[in-house]
């Protein structure tokens, strides 16, 4: 078996990813001696240990970093800035601190300035998720065969860098290394803004009149349930994602608009030719995500 990688990882936020990453760490071995669960809500942390998923629990994250070589930050984006001011004083000279949000930006700039002197800063998003949330809805084998991107500031330490390069490897991801601003301009269009749009089309569907609405959610065809399932996560983590990469998720939404706006008038004037164009180029997407297994 490969070397323990942490004597004590602490996971902070158990929700779906985090409970992931605990009962990956668990099944695979090689990771951590120690597991160390902490949430803000006491009943989260009553339901891991009866799952059995960490070796402590504490409900004071200050408490649950102490002694930790690798702490991850598992809560929605918007609660880092505070997390990290509650948790820098007592991390250990020499641990790693990492996270697993969905922008990047917004943690170098929440999370980076609060960082103490020999404590490494590497940031990290695991692409894998469900729409379900909390800690029951993990499971050990999400990040399988998902990427993993690693974004670290400039400056890290290398080694840091690698360390947690391996432990996505081990839980099972494939690892690329991404510059911030470039990841978040990325996952807002192949994750934020079809978010977006799938909050969206659902909320219009629940404006409509009563009888309407009825037979929406009763005739709901493949295409609509798609959307309710993206609907169905987390409020609170993607009001966070929205507003904590709003730039970008603006811009792609502005691009998608001029897009939809130009399919309108082809809808409208009979361009058959300009319809059949954009369903063919969708069609070559989802083949080449079938080609390299990400679909």
């Amino acid at each position: 078996m490969a070397e323990t990688l942490f004597r004590r990882l602490t996971i902070i936020g158990l929700g779906l990813i985090g409970s992931s990453i605990a009962r990956a760490a668990q099944a695979r071995g090689g990771i951590a001696a120690e597991i160390v669960a902490s949430d803000r809500s006491q009943a989260v942390l009553d339901r891991v240990v009866a799952l059995g998923i960490a070796d402590r629990v504490e409900l004071d994250p200050a408490r649950a970093v102490q002694g930790a070589d690798l702490v991850i930050l598992c809560a929605p984006v918007g609660a880092f800035a505070s997390l990290a001011e509650a948790i820098a004083p007592h991390l250990a000279p020499g641990a790693i601190l990492s996270d697993v949000g969905s922008t990047k930006q917004s943690v170098l700039r929440d999370v980076g300035p609060l960082v103490p002197d020999g404590v490494h800063f590497v940031p990290a998003h695991p692409l894998a998720g469900t729409e379900f949330s909390g800690p029951d809805a993990g499971f050990a084998t999400l990040f399988e065969g998902r990427w993993a991107l690693i974004t670290p500031p400039p400056g890290t330490d290398s080694a840091a860098v690698e360390t947690v390069a391996e432990l996505w490897r081990r839980l099972g991801s494939m690892v690329s290394i991404m510059e911030p601003a470039h990841h978040d301009r990325v996952l807002a269009i192949v994750s934020h803004l079809p978010h977006l749009l799938a909050f969206t089309i659902c909320g219009t569907a629940d404006d409509l009149a009563d009888e309407t609405r009825q037979q929406v959610l009763q005739f709901a065809a493949s295409g609509f349930r798609d959307f309710t399932r993206i609907a169905a996560s987390d409020p609170e983590m993607w009001r966070d994602v929205f507003l904590n990469n709003r730039e970008a998720l603006l811009e792609m939404l502005a691009r998608f608009t001029e897009d939809a706006q130009a399919m309108a008038r082809a809808v409208r004037w009979g361009d058959a030719g300009y319809i059949e164009d954009k369903i063919e180029r969708g069609r070559k997407i989802r083949k080449s995500l079938i080609e390299i297994r990400q679909a």
